[in-house]
């Protein structure tokens, strides 16, 4: 059988839209035939606590040339840090403030609970928080004991500030969780103090705390000081002298040495959240995820390539 210029073969053969439409279809195939493909990646577990008490109101951080607070700038780096996580990752959050740790939610999967996770991040704030006070080392050691027995790594994030200040005397027992724990403490805030803002009971902000708010020393316990060197030392009425004591603890910076302690004492890393530092750069360490095998979703490829060769059966 023969067929001239005009005949069905050559139609076919010379017609870019069947083409297009026969190649358009191949990949819708492929899109229900192939739609995941295993791949290698780092998968995390993580749950995030984070302090916030007053001090993570200080605004040492910019974003856009605008000072932003410590809280707000951890809050939009783990947002951020959040969407550049793979599928299969998990990430839980927890808040910390007094010496508790509470966790608002356990790890859930980033992809399918993203909406959740980031409405749930953007929501904190530090009128959460059920207690004035800061104890560290002691929301610390409630965190890891938290999460002891669960599959995931910790990240306690702090500026490191103890309000009022600990007392040497008693300091946390971390030593029968050194190393039971895969984690880190990611320091927050600037090594330059500064001031913290005030707010009132309605939480506006009316100025910031001056040095007769707040208490500059530790008056819980024993005095860790020599008593003849303290004015006005009355061992029962007065271990810590009459005097009140004078400093800088209505400011804050990032108390950072006293982070890295904490840090070598529980067997936990440390890093420090900076401005050109990025969560996404600090968070998806080796140390903190694991190597696995995942279905990677494709079906979008096969689903724009179909799209493509049908849009140039109309547009070419």
């Amino acid at each position: 059988m023969r067929f001239n210029s005009h005949g069905l073969k050559t139609v076919y053969l010379k017609d870019y839209r069947a083409w297009c439409l026969l190649l358009s279809l191949l990949a819708m195939a492929a899109l229900f035939v192939f739609p995941t493909h295993k791949r290698n990646a780092d998968i995390y577990n993580l749950t995030f606590v984070i302090d916030i008490t007053r001090s993570m109101n200080a605004e040492d951080y910019r974003i856009a040339e605008q000072p932003v607070s410590r809280l707000e700038f951890v809050k939009l780096s783990l947002r951020e840090f959040v969407r550049s996580l793979p599928c299969q990752s998990k990430v839980g959050l927890g808040v910390f403030t007094e010496r508790r740790s509470t966790i608002l939610f356990e790890p859930i999967e980033v992809c399918n609970g993203y909406p959740e996770l980031d409405k749930s991040i953007a929501a904190l704030d530090w009128r959460m928080a059920w207690a004035a006070d800061s104890r560290i080392a002691g929301g610390l050691l409630d965190a890891m004991q938290l999460l002891e027995a669960k599959e995931t790594a910790l990240v306690f994030i702090s500026d490191g500030q103890e309000a009022p200040p600990l007392n040497p005397r008693y300091r946390t027992d971390f030593s029968a969780l050194n190393g039971k724990l895969k984690g880190l403490i990611l320091g927050v805030g600037g090594l330059q103090p500064v001031p913290i803002p005030k707010f009132d009971p309605k939480g506006q902000r009316i100025g910031v705390y001056g040095p007769d708010d707040v208490p500059h020393r530790a008056y819980f316990g024993d005095s860790d000081l020599n008593p003849e060197k303290i004015e006005g030392y009355d061992a029962r009425n007065a271990p810590f002298g009459k005097h009140a004591a004078v400093g800088d603890e209505h400011m804050s910076a990032l108390r950072e040495s006293y982070l890295q302690q904490l840090a070598a004492e529980t067997g936990l890393n440390y890093q420090r959240l900076q401005n050109d530092r990025p969560l996404i750069d600090i968070g998806q360490s080796p140390a903190l995820g694991s190597q696995q095998s995942i279905e990677s979703d494709r079906r979008y490829y096969f689903a724009l390539c179909a799209l493509g060769f049908f849009l140039a059966i109309f547009l070419i």
